[in-house]
């Protein structure tokens, strides 16, 4: 316990410190609710979107939050080798040979993951897109295995895209793509607490009968969407996630703007086509709004 009460106490540069740092990590934990899209292409979703989410919990309190508190336990922050790599540090504390290899195994081990993960969420967004008519028809295409082919192949073209101009530019796309995607994280995470508030309130007494609840419900949605803000507002002091925020929130205001603007055209002929209002119009809207429903992902 010495390692956590000294060299300065429990949190020797402050809290703001610690605010800073949350804000590098939390990114870390962006793209485990796409677990819940995963679980959308189950025979069951219900019980797989439970698993889901107490795999999802329980995965990092013990590989996150467990690890971290073992390397501050066992060195103190203020050590020069964990300058070099905290994991390292502690395999070569207790005489490991190799705690370099072992640890660039465990990286590109993760990394990997991280790829596989990624093309599976961007594949099913271009196809959930596609179904709404924002994006080609043609990515709609499924193969016999239930797979959205094309969305994957037109993931991986750009995944080799963005690798190609990175090797071309490496000081110029990577640090792009990540000072624009910094507060992207929080974005989705506020849209969706802040989704689940106006549909819960939508459904009214019918929302009694969900098989899927949130804990605590509205309390820990509104605990969720005022930490979100206060990392927001973090992030506008921090001289280092400053840009990041900034950068962030200008391609959110494009990306915007292009869907309502898309949106109140399509309207606007829908309109004019079926002159006041028809059946007919009424019943594309509906399959507009139901398409929106359903999700991101093909069904099993």
């Amino acid at each position: 316990m010495s390692n956590l009460l000294e060299n300065g106490g429990f949190m020797p540069n402050g809290p703001g410190a610690v605010l800073a740092g949350i804000l590098v990590v939390v990114f870390s934990f962006f793209g485990a609710e796409i677990a819940t899209i995963a679980a959308g292409e189950s025979e069951n979703p219900v019980d797989a979107v439970k698993k889901a989410v107490k795999s999802t919990v329980w995965r990092i309190l013990v590989f996150y939050i467990g690890s971290i508190a073992i390397v501050v336990t066992l060195l103190p922050w203020n050590s020069a080798s964990v300058a070099k790599s905290p994991y390292v540090a502690v395999i070569e504390l207790y005489g490991i040979p190799g705690a370099g290899t072992i640890m660039d195994i465990v990286v590109l081990t993760s990394v990997l993951s991280c790829l596989n993960s990624g093309l599976y969420t961007a594949s099913r967004m271009l196809f959930s897109l596609s179904r709404r008519g924002d994006a080609p028809r043609s990515w709609m295409r499924i193969s016999q295995r239930g797979v959205p082919a094309a969305a994957v192949l037109a993931s991986t073209v750009v995944g080799f895209i963005t690798v190609g101009l990175n090797y071309i530019a490496p000081d110029t796309v990577f640090l792009f793509l990540v000072n624009t995607s910094g507060a992207i994280a929080l974005f989705v995470w506020l849209v969706i607490a802040g989704s689940q508030l106006i549909l819960r309130r939508r459904m009214g007494a019918a929302a009694k009968d969900l098989q899927l609840k949130m804990w605590l419900f509205p309390y820990l949605t509104w605990v969720a969407i005022l930490s979100i803000v206060a990392l927001l507002i973090g992030m506008v002091f921090l001289e280092s996630t400053r840009e990041s925020l900034l950068l962030s929130l200008a391609l959110a205001a494009v990306v915007v703007g292009i869907g309502l603007w898309r949106y109140r055209k399509q309207g606007t002929k829908t309109l004019a086509a079926d002159g006041n209002g028809t059946d007919a119009g009424r019943a594309e809207t509906s399959e507009t709004a139901e398409d929106v429903t359903v999700g991101a992902g093909p069904a099993s």
